[in-house]
């Protein structure tokens, strides 16, 4: 596949998970600065990694989470809490996933892991979405 091809499978990944709202705010945000790096995230995350057929994008998107709570990346944790909800990941099978992130990866980063899905949970619950 060119680059062109998987930019542009990438760019509806990114869009079917994330959402189109947060993915026209990025664009709308890329600088001299990160343009290279959106690219890249964009063709090998989203038109490689996300587009391939051996797993469906509710299990992606739970080992994201436990991936990203684990090594305590809070803002992309964020982000992809919410983005769990797009694709139909239930609440409850989010919170199973951190609670298994609490026995391999430890209590200290399921602890904030948990925290910023309360917080997350809430704004999406006030907002309707």
């Amino acid at each position: 596949m060119d680059d062109q091809t998987r930019h542009t499978r990438g760019t509806a990944n990114r869009r079917g998970v994330l959402g189109d709202a947060h993915v026209d705010r990025s664009i709308a945000r890329v600088s001299d600065v990160d343009r290279d790096f959106q690219d890249l995230i964009t063709r090998y995350a989203w038109g490689d990694i996300w587009d391939r057929p051996g797993l469906d994008r509710r299990t992606r998107s739970l080992l994201t989470i436990v991936m990203l709570a684990s090594l305590g990346h809070e803002d992309e944790l964020r982000m992809h809490l919410r983005a769990s909800a797009n694709i139909g990941v239930p609440r409850e099978e989010v919170i199973e996933a951190l609670l298994q992130s609490a026995i391999y990866a430890g209590v200290p980063a399921a602890n904030s892991a948990f925290k910023a899905a309360k917080e997350v949970f809430a704004e999406m619950d006030a907002s309707g979405s």
